[in-house]
């Protein structure tokens, strides 16, 4: 990940916390060529490893069955594009830019025992179900026994440790605190990208963690 290093000041607890609450992100290997897939995930209790499945005929799966491999999660949240016009000022200086929250983690992924699967099933139901509330929650169990054996056969568990973390939070940190809840404004009304209303609640309190 290479960015102004001011835009990467969050801690490391801030940054898992991000990329839990999102639960989603797009994890890759270098295989002969990279290989991507798009997962949801669970972090851990200790924020020690990711938690996640494959299809079974996922190519990052079949590389699994060889040996564990060196991966990337990239966590993506809110982001838009920032015209200089926004920032109220002489914008003969200024240039368009696009501002944004992403997380890297980095480690070592494996194929985790069948048998810890349905846990693992019951835990990213759980999580997901929860954000639902007042819903009544759903959750594996009430997928008859057959169906979800055929479901479960058709995937793995597998696990990235988490060996580094970094993130970019790239919120118009180098521009003047008078500036950039101006650029928030506009990002908040007129943003394009996704989320733009959370990007520019970042915007405001930058450091906030």
């Amino acid at each position: 990940m290479h960015s102004n290093p001011a835009f990467r000041q969050a801690s490391r607890d801030r940054n898992l916390r991000f990329a839990a609450q999102r639960g989603f992100g797009v994890l890759a290997i270098d295989g002969a060529g990279p290989l991507v897939s798009h997962i949801p995930f669970i972090m851990a209790e200790d924020g020690a490893a990711v938690h996640a499945h494959l299809v079974r005929s996922n190519p990052i799966a079949h590389r699994l069955r060889e040996k564990e491999q060196q991966a990337v999660l990239a966590v993506s949240g809110p982001d838009s594009y920032v015209s200089p016009d926004w920032y109220g000022t002489d914008t003969v200086d200024q240039v368009p830019t696009w501002n944004y929250v992403a997380v890297h983690i980095r480690g070592t992924l494996r194929r985790r025992p069948d048998e810890t699967l349905r846990a693992h099933l019951d835990a990213l139901s759980a999580r997901f179900e929860n954000e639902l509330r007042p819903k009544p929650p759903w959750s594996p169990a009430k997928v008859s026994p057959d169906q979800l054996g055929t479901l479960m056969r058709s995937i793995v568990p597998v696990a990235l440790s988490v060996e580094s973390v970094d993130g970019t939070w790239k919120l118009n940190q180098n521009k003047d605190d008078s500036v950039r809840p101006r650029a928030a404004r506009h990002v908040e009304s007129d943003g394009f990208g996704q989320e733009a209303a959370s990007l520019a609640r970042l915007m405001r309190s930058p450091s906030e963690d």
